[in-house]
Order: C-alpha cells, then structure tokens, then sequence
C-alpha cells in the first residue's frame, strides 16, 4: 500500500485523497471508539497495517507522533517516509504483529537497508523515536532499536555540489527578463546564492519580509527550528527582487507570496505560493537551459553561496551567521574550496 506525500500541520492531519481531517479536537483525550470511528477513512491513505491491526490507541499514537513532537514540517515528513518504508519492509517479510518487531529483525533491516549510511542513520533515528514515544506512553514494554547501531559518519566536507562563479554569471544572464516568470525564478535563484537560504524559507517568504531599513533593504527569512533572522540584501538581489516585484505588481501585497506559481500558457503568476518542488523542478530547467554540466539541486546554492563568499575573504563566523547554523562546523561542510584547489593542483600534472 502506497503512502500519499503528505503536508502535515501539528494539530491537523490533512489525507490527501479524502475530506476526512483529524484535528485537536480528537488527540490525546479522546476516547479510543471515537478515534477508532474518526481514523477508518484514513487508514486507507495513512495508517501502516502493522500498526492498525495494533488497535486504534496505537493508531493514535501513531498520528500524534507524527503531529505532535516535530515542530518541522521536513523532520516529519522525512520521519513519515522511513517509518512507513521499514513498516513495508515488515508487510513483505510476513510480521505479523508489532510485537514480534525486535533488535534482531532491525538489525537485519540495517544490513539490507540500500540507502546510503547517512539515510540508513536518519531511519533509524526516525525508528528509535518512534518507539520511544510507545515505551513512553505505555504500549510497548522497550524500544527494540535503541541499541541497533549504525555507521558513525566522519565528513569534513558536504556531498552538495556548487557551482563555479562563472556559471554562476551564465545562469543569471540566461534569464528571460522579459518574462515574469524569468524575472521571478532569476530572484528566487538570487535569494538562495546571495543569503544562503534553505529552499523552504525562500518559498516561504511573503512581499512583506522583503523590506527597507534606511537606505538598506534587507529579507526576514523564517528559517527551520522557528528561527528568524534579517540579512542584507546584495545590490545585485535588490536589482532582481524590485525588477520582479514591478513586473508582477505584487509590491502592496505585504501578507503574499513573495515567489508565485505560474499558470497556464502565458505564465500568469496565481496567488499561491510556489512550492518546494516547483523550485526543484524550475532548477534543474534553468540550470539546463544554461547549458551548466553537472547534478544540481536548490541546496546547491546555498554551498555556492558560502563558498564563494569565504573564497572572497568573508570570514566562517559570519557565514555561519548568515547561514544560520548553530556550530561553525556545519557551514565548514559547504565550504568547497578545497575542491577547487585540488583541481587545480591536479592540473599541474602534465604528460
């Protein structure tokens, strides 16, 4: 049984596919034959077999872990996806029931998982939370994967490519900035290179967050973990920003959406938001459109981005700011010059 992607909201699980929602009004204190009625559409779009056949208090619980715990709508997401892929890893094996779910059947997960060692690290992760949250609210007596251990991961550098400047310079001028939608998806690139800025607070930004401070403009970006944080605009990101903001006529809209889809043939901006995925897709066009060898994806700039600024003198402490990580050896991961040295020092190799 297939899992429809879903956008899960702390007090509300919305299943795609029906009308049916679970809101505040049936979490923790309603009584197990009513969320047993509430749950029988959604079981179908939601609930794995292992854990319904549970009973509807462990359904329950299944939801509000889901719902509840996570602040981040990518955790979640990511967690639901893990979860759901070792309960189908169960279901093809013959497991009956969740009790017979032990360290020893983990471990065999472990050992056939195909992931690479950082996703087989995040499922397990997502497993022991998951069991922890039943030992803790009384439905299994231990958490078998507390003690399944996974590869310790050791990196000194990110997996994330980044671009050079110089294609950097032929992305920006490949746009059509005759067209809104070439002049928006040129801003939304803007954004992601000139601040660092994961891809979900770009699409997240509303007219409003884009604003004059004195003779400076800067973007409120609300980043993950409920962070907030103002950066100063580059005069080149203020260019495209006021150049796309004028072409959509979107400037008094404050409470909008910054970046907007684009529907039908004339590519008329809607009033909805662009999603994640809208900008994924919308990358890979343009970076192919630019004729840029290479596998890139939106996070690529965000390690352009730093490296580029650190190669021009800018020092890790203020990156990391920008960037918005908690330890300096999280923006060292995106830091690709060493890359580009060893390239070059290859090159000296001559025949």
């Amino acid at each position: 049984m297939d899992l429809t992607p879903l956008e899960l909201t702390p007090l509300e699980l919305i299943v795609p596919g029906s009308s049916h929602s679970l809101n505040a009004a049936h979490s923790l204190n309603a009584v197990p034959a009513t969320v047993d009625a509430e749950l029988a559409g959604a079981e179908a779009f939601l609930i794995p077999r292992l854990v319904s056949e549970a009973g509807p208090q462990a359904t329950r619980l299944f939801l509000e872990f889901f719902a509840v715990p996570f602040e981040n709508r990518n955790t979640r997401q990511a967690y639901l996806r893990a979860v759901r892929q070792f309960l189908d890893w169960c279901d093809a094996r013959g497991v009956g029931d969740m009790g017979q779910i032990g360290p020893m059947l983990l471990a065999a997960y472990r050992e056939q998982h195909s992931g690479s060692p950082t996703t087989v690290k995040q499922h397990f992760s997502a497993l022991r939370k998951l069991f922890a949250w039943y030992v803790e609210k009384g439905m299994l007596p231990s958490n078998p994967a507390r003690e399944v251990r996974t590869e310790t991961i050791k990196r000194g550098e990110g997996k994330t490519p980044a671009l050079e400047a110089a294609d950097m310079h032929r992305l920006f001028e490949s746009f059509d900035v005759g067209s809104v939608v070439g002049l928006r998806d040129r801003a939304l690139i803007g954004v992601m290179a000139f601040t660092f800025a994961r891809v979900g607070a770009v699409v997240g930004l509303r007219v409003g967050d884009y604003y004059q401070a004195g003779r400076r403009s800067f973007l409120r970006l609300h980043e993950k973990g409920s962070k907030e944080k103002d950066v100063p605009t580059h005069h080149r990101l203020e260019e495209y920003l006021d150049e796309y903001l004028a072409a959509a006529g979107i400037t008094e809209e404050r409470e909008g959406p910054l970046f907007r889809s684009a529907a039908g043939r004339a590519k008329v901006l809607t009033a909805r938001p662009l999603r994640r995925t809208d900008a994924w897709a919308m990358v890979q066009r343009r970076v192919g459109e630019a004729d840029i060898a290479g596998s890139f994806s939106c996070h690529s700039f965000r390690a352009t981005g730093i490296t580029t600024f650190l190669e021009n003198g800018g020092s890790l402490e203020t990156a990391q700011y920008i960037a918005g990580h908690a330890d300096s050896r999280t923006t060292k991961l995106y830091d690709r010059r060493a890359q580009r040295a060893t390239r070059e020092d290859i090159e000296r190799i001559r025949y």
